[in-house]
């Protein structure tokens, strides 16, 4: 069960969202947490409401205790400050309210560090230029996209979703990676996560944002 395996395998290291070696990644910790409040609000019986709620908290605790940044927000591992895209997701699954400061300002951080020109990268292989690198993944523009929404932000999503929606060759078909300075696509052929994202975030933002969240975005440093 999904539940035993969390338990038992939570302190271990895994490959992470992006295929990287293994190490204890944020995002994996708290996509768990995520998957574990899904599953308690589904829960069959009152007693795995309680201890299903009570793994996530304490997951979620222990994550705030090794891969919180000084500043506020999530990092990527306890042992690499940089950010990540996949930190975006969570928060959209569930697994923190949109409204909690350590999610308002790892979006801040992440749209002003790893996005240009309303694309986004993955996160930060080194010191060069993020255009360098790689591509920027379509996938994390709709991420942010999502995310956006989450807070209320419903111009500056539709945004997101516009331009990354544009990033498409002749067919409608997303590439992997999209090259911002060639305006060409990158990357493998067509994937389905970017159309399946794509299509999740067209069906989110059909709908209106989160009730009685601040319009105002989070400009912490």
């Amino acid at each position: 069960m999904a539940v035993d395996a969390i338990s038992r395998r939570r302190h271990e290291p895994d490959a992470g969202v992006w295929e990287l070696r293994a190490r204890h990644w944020t995002h994996s910790r708290l996509i768990c947490v995520a998957g574990l409040r899904a599953l308690a609000t589904a829960a069959p019986a009152a007693e795995h409401v309680a201890t299903w709620s009570a793994l996530a908290d304490s997951l979620l605790a222990e994550t705030a205790a090794t891969s919180l940044h000084p500043s506020g927000r999530w990092q990527r591992a306890p042992d690499d400050p940089g950010l990540d895209a996949a930190l975006l997701l969570p928060p959209v699954r569930g697994g923190l309210p949109p409204d909690d400061p350590r999610v308002r300002r790892t979006l801040s951080a992440y749209t002003r560090e790893l996005t240009r020109d309303h694309y986004a990268y993955r996160f930060r292989h080194d010191e060069r230029p993020l255009a360098e690198a790689e591509g920027a993944f379509l996938l994390c523009g709709y991420a942010v996209a999502l995310a956006e929404h989450e807070q209320g932000h419903r111009e500056e999503a539709l945004r997101w979703f516009e331009r990354n929606r544009a990033a498409c060759g002749p067919p409608g078909l997303f590439t992997e990676e999209y090259d911002i300075g060639q305006r060409q696509l990158r990357g493998n052929l067509p994937p389905a996560f970017v159309h399946a994202l794509m299509l999740e975030t067209a069906t989110r933002l059909a709908a209106d944002p989160q009730p009685g969240f601040s319009s105002e975005r989070d400009t912490t440093p």
